[in-house]
């Protein structure tokens, strides 16, 4: 069984592991259709003066073949639900090294597009960073380094770019510092214990600089087992109010992944060009919805 689960993720990150583009990705998919807010959702809108006077958030969005189809959803659901000023730069395969600046030619992600370069040249109110982990060395900025040959080794070094990262952050945005939202992820059915402890250190990054944490991750595991891997789960109600969303309405669950991918949450087939998912898909709505979630509370707070 094992075999077979590897076997696929393997095949999966072989296609969608090269870097792509994020501008011209963005531009040449075409986008799922993502809902209007139903009348329940309209409803919850704020209504006061004070609500209103919020000011819209800019938000930056980076990360990996996670992020990378997951962009258009969020920017979507950050512009209908904040009025949110948005820009994605997501590179599939990488992990948080590849954003550092001074790496150079052992990163997937170009120096114009490295986390300080854009936060210096966008000045976001908000920087979202969503990395599954990358545990198997596909970026050259990991050194070789890789869960399963050595994994404390693995799990310093991941600490280490998280703080580097931030640090790289904090310096660019200066007196407009940006807030950092490390997104949690969702059950990994190879090796759980290890996104467990990835979720921990983003936990104990935000905690140390002051910074957030969306659970994303939680929208897409089943109550009471955050890191048990399902392929289905119970509709929401917003799922069911969504057509296309509740994808199999007669049992009441929808998919969160194709059977032939255990990783990402996109419902359509993997291309060889890692692209933002054409097709509706309840587990990325789930996990942009929750981050959108975040990033208005704290605006309203």
């Amino acid at each position: 069984m094992r075999k077979a689960w590897m076997a696929g993720l393997l095949l999966t990150v072989s296609v969608l592991g090269g870097c792509g583009d994020p501008t011209s990705g963005a531009e040449q998919a075409p986008a799922p259709e993502v809902p209007r807010a139903s009348a329940t959702t309209q409803q919850r809108a704020p209504a006061s003066p004070s609500a209103a006077a919020v000011k819209a958030p800019r938000v930056l969005y980076l990360g990996d073949s996670l992020a990378m189809e997951a962009q258009k959803v969020l920017g979507s659901e950050l512009r209908r639900e904040l009025r949110a000023t948005y820009t994605s730069a997501p590179y599939s395969g990488t992990t948080p090294c590849d954003y550092l600046e001074g790496t150079g030619e052992q990163s997937l992600v170009p120096d114009a597009d490295k986390a300080a370069a854009l936060v210096r040249a966008w000045r976001p109110d908000f920087v979202v960073l969503q990395f599954w982990g990358n545990a198997w060395g596909y970026t050259p900025c990991m050194d070789g380094i890789t869960h399963d040959a050595d994994p404390r080794t693995y799990f310093a070094r991941y600490t280490a770019d998280l703080k580097k990262l931030t640090e790289q952050i904090v310096t660019a945005g200066g007196e407009r510092r940006p807030r950092i939202v490390w997104v949690l992820q969702g059950p990994d059915p190879i090796t759980p214990d290890r996104v467990r402890k990835v979720n921990d250190l983003y936990e104990r990054q935000a905690g140390a600089s002051g910074d957030l944490v969306a659970d994303a991750g939680r929208t897409v595991s089943a109550d009471g087992a955050r890191y048990t891997w399902v392929r289905y789960l119970p509709c929401t109600a917003y799922e069911r109010e969504h057509p296309g969303y509740c994808t199999e309405p007669g049992s009441g669950r929808t998919a969160l992944h194709r059977d032939d991918d255990y990783l990402h949450f996109c419902l359509a087939p993997t291309t060889s060009t890692p692209r933002p998912c054409p097709v509706r898909s309840p587990g990325i709505l789930r996990m942009a919805r929750e981050v959108t979630r975040l990033i208005g509370d704290r605006l309203g707070g």
